[in-house]
């Protein structure tokens, strides 16, 4: 074996041999071990015989693509010191782009020995190797297949993409879209490739997605407590390699290829994808965890340990979190976050915990090494970053801190919206703000409302459906006594819990999801959408469908004529905000800039009475009533934008019927059509005058006709 470099790092062919490269600061040596193509058999360990910088690496003649590997890193087992080498136990390349075999759970898998008295200061010498998948020698193509630079377009010119406020962001899972949808082939339901499919990409064209969303698809593997009890990690955030797409959701035996394929497919499509990812943490758990990667290759640099680096800091509630402090390990974080934008041209991210991303030694930094790091890389110039903004860590929730170009899940725009709804809530200046871009968080950095992801629901909680059905969570088939999951979900079973035969009940029901989702795509912002909540999707009231590989959380295809009601009603709020840009605008409304056509200001709040919002009105329990007038025409000087209507949006969440006057002093005019009325759903466009009856719990759209 010659020296070979130290860089890149990871398997490298170039038609002649393989150069092996890894990174270990505290190991004595490092053995790369070679396996047949059945993965069961290694035919060789060799030693790799240089070191540069840290990096353990070597140049193999001979060896072709497709290779199977794995190594043995040799040095101290010493856990009260951090370390946890152990060569018996084979090791995934951190950087393998593709894997072979699964994870079979053995307690081979793990560095010490279960059961022993002394617990993971012990030492286990069974060879893993039989139980482990192992990484993949991929072609050179495969690693490098972008032939133009991610900011520019396939003519080499500058690439522009819409504001965040633009877009409609559709949140779902690789195989759950696909897995009913009786219009694509059996075999290929829940694939990369069904992902890419007509059937499903038409259906996201038609209700007017322009972005989609997908849980995690860096390799995982199912967790041992749950393949006990035959369930799967369904959701995937237990990352063990972050350059790989696990191949659970290939059809054919490239993952790799099939991705990229659907994303191809997707933009054709005239649509974006984004990635939720998981760096916080990995899929080894704490110090009674299995070694497959990280802790055997160099536990002390991958991974925070407590002041007695036995234990391992848990900000993200698995077990353990990734140092991303650590040069190293941020490096790996951001070749992967290039290999997706640059090599699978994925256009964008959700972090998983973002907080710990940004976290130093004394705690989170708008300025640390990782923001930094994205800040100025070239190669993530134009991708979409989002933050999921909060950790289980000391001073984890971080709503509105995140630097400037990053847009965050807003919590509180969903817990607001819910409580206005389902509880009658005093509520109102909260939702006002929420209905405006909640610039009460994010404006003082000077960033745009397209920082705020609003959403209603996301694949961590109820479904749009069953916040209006459910009042409990109802987690038994999850094997944890329904403990798991949140108990505070501001929802309303509206007299009955789960399924009712009662029509009232059901057309209510019917009314509060419209209700919601109205309030989503009338805000500024981002709206998110969870997949199949357009289509009237339960989960029987599981909160916490992480392990429910099933029915439970797949989309039901099935044409209902409610499924088909709240589908149409949705595509209509879509087209509405698209039609309508007064509904997102890139600056916040605060009533500075008036109209070119009557002064009134940009933005308008009235009572039930046509007059202006008073303190009294701003606090009324059960639910009350608030309108919104956004004047199209009112702009700031020197803007150029696209021309919008006037929009008058009331929102009654009381339980009585309100008759607002529609010849009044503050509104534009006293011409109106009726562009959406929650009441009366299946209701097209209709003039009126004099006044406009909101019906209890409702939501009513006017546009102004001059």
């Amino acid at each position: 074996m010659l020296d070979g470099c130290n860089w890149p790092l990871g398997a490298t062919s170039d038609g002649k041999g393989v150069n092996f490269a890894l990174f270990s600061r505290h190991a004595s040596r490092v053995e790369l071990c070679l396996f047949d193509s059945t993965g069961e058999q290694e035919v060789q360990r060799l030693e790799l015989p240089a070191c540069t910088d840290n990096v353990w690496h070597g140049y193999l003649p001979g060896i072709r693509p497709g290779a199977l590997y794995g190594y043995r890193v040799h040095g101290p087992y010493e856990p009260t010191n951090g370390h946890r080498f152990n060569p018996h136990k084979l090791l995934l390349d951190p950087y393998a782009r593709r894997l072979h075999g699964k994870l079979i759970w053995n307690d081979a898998n793990f560095g010490y020995i279960r059961g022993h008295a002394d617990l993971d200061l012990s030492f286990d010498q069974r060879d893993s190797s039989p139980f482990v998948p192992k990484s993949v020698v991929v072609p050179a193509h495969a690693r490098n297949h972008r032939k133009h630079a991610p900011h520019l377009n396939q003519s080499g010119e500058r690439r522009q993409r819409p504001s965040l406020c633009d877009s409609v962001i559709y949140e779902a899972h690789v195989k759950g879209i696909s897995a009913l949808q009786k219009q694509i082939p059996a075999a290929r339901r829940g694939t990369y490739k069904a992902l890419g499919s007509k059937a499903v990409l038409s259906h996201l064209k038609k209700l007017g997605v322009t972005a989609l969303e997908l849980l995690p698809v860096h390799a995982f593997p199912d967790d041992e407590f749950l393949v006990k009890k035959e369930l799967v990690n369904y959701w995937g955030y237990q990352s063990l390699g972050f350059l790989s797409p696990d191949s659970r959701y290939a059809f054919t035996d490239d993952a790799v290829a099939e991705f990229r394929d659907m994303v191809k497919a997707v933009h054709k499509a005239g649509m974006e994808v984004f990635l939720d990812v998981v760096y916080n943490h990995t899929a080894e758990g704490n110090e009674q965890g299995p070694t497959l990667c990280y802790r055997g290759i160099d536990n002390l640099s991958y991974y925070r340990l407590e002041r007695n680096p036995r234990y391992y800091v848990n900000d993200s509630g698995t077990g353990n979190t990734f140092a991303l402090e650590n040069p190293r390990v941020l490096q790996l974080v951001m070749d992967s976050l290039r290999f997706w934008a640059n090599d699978m041209e994925v256009d964008g991210f959700r972090f998983d915990l973002a907080s710990i991303l940004g976290r130093e030694l004394h705690g989170f930094e708008r300025g640390s090494g990782f923001f930094d790091a994205v800040a100025q890389d070239p190669q993530l110039a134009d991708v979409r970053l989002i933050a999921e903004p909060w950790d289980i860590g000391p001073g984890g929730y971080q709503l509105g801190q995140f630097p400037p170009r990053w847009s965050e899940w807003n919590d509180q725009f969903r817990d607001t919206a819910r409580r206005f709804w389902n509880s009658g809530a005093d509520v109102l200046p909260d939702f006002s703000d929420r209905l405006l871009g909640s610039s009460s968080l994010f404006e003082w950095q000077g960033r745009t409302p397209s920082a705020t992801v609003n959403f209603i629901t996301a694949h961590d909680g109820f479904t749009l459906r069953d916040t209006v059905s459910y009042l409990h969570k109802h987690n038994e088939a999850n094997g944890e006594g329904n403990r798991d999951g949140h108990s505070s979900n501001h929802s309303n079973n509206h007299g009955v819990e789960g399924d009712s035969d009662d029509p009232a009940i059901n057309q209510l029901r019917a009314r509060q999801q419209r209700n919601l989702l109205s309030t989503l795509f009338l805000s500024q912002g981002t709206p998110m959408l969870l997949g199949g909540d357009e289509r009237n999707r339960t989960q029987r009231g599981n909160n916490n469908a992480y392990c429910q590989d099933n029915a439970t959380t797949w989309i039901d295809w099935t044409d209902t004529p409610e499924a088909q009601q709240l589908q149409v009603f949705t595509q209509r709020l879509i087209a509405l905000r698209r039609n309508q840009p007064v509904l997102r605008r890139p600056w916040y409304l605060h009533g500075e800039h008036r109209s070119a056509s009557c002064a009134l200001p940009d933005v308008v709040w009235l009572n039930k009475t046509a007059n202006a919002m008073s303190e009294a009105d701003w606090h009324c329990l059960n639910g009350g009533f608030v309108g919104l007038q956004l004047m199209g025409d009112a702009i700031p000087a020197g803007q150029s934008i696209e021309p919008s209507d006037t929009l008058l949006l009331l929102f009654n969440g009381s339980d009585k019927e309100v008759d607002f006057p529609l010849e009044a002093e503050q509104l534009a005019g006293t011409r109106w059509v009726v562009e959406i009325d929650t009441a009366q759903p299946e209701q097209g466009a209709i003039e009126v005058s004099g006044n406009q009856v909101c019906q209890s719990r409702s939501v009513v759209v006017l546009r102004f006709c001059p």
